[in-house]
């Protein structure tokens, strides 16, 4: 397993949805990499996201028994772009623009996101 790698999986299994800064030219960096693919500078820092964006793109995938799940990319508002999936709306529900929050969900150390508001009572 490559160091940022292992990195981001130690940090997802501690909660935390995370991301690299480039120290040169201040862009967001995901997938986690060894350089910034911005600039080519190597010194890049870990971050923490709050999880929130806006689906950028989204699909849904169909199950042999009828059901549906959303696969999709999410824009976070720091500045990076993550594939992930939606629970908690069918799929064919989801919208493109629509604000999204994310959490590490622990069972598959895996960021997954829900609409915004949605685990409000």
């Amino acid at each position: 397993m490559t160091e940022p790698y292992a990195t981001y999986t130690e940090l997802l299994q501690d909660g935390r949805i995370a991301y690299q800064r480039c120290v040169s030219c201040r862009n967001a960096v995901f997938y986690p990499r060894v350089l910034c693919p911005h600039c080519g500078a190597v010194e890049l820092e870990w971050e923490h996201s709050a999880g929130r964006g806006v689906v950028y793109s989204t699909t849904a995938i169909p199950e042999r028994d009828g059901t549906s799940y959303a696969v999709c990319l999410v824009d976070l508002d720091e500045g990076f772009r993550m594939l992930s999936t939606v629970i908690g709306v069918p799929a064919t529900e989801l919208r493109i623009g629509e604000r999204v929050v994310g959490r590490v969900d622990p069972e598959e150390s895996r960021v997954v996101f829900e609409r915004e508001g949605a685990g409000d009572a």
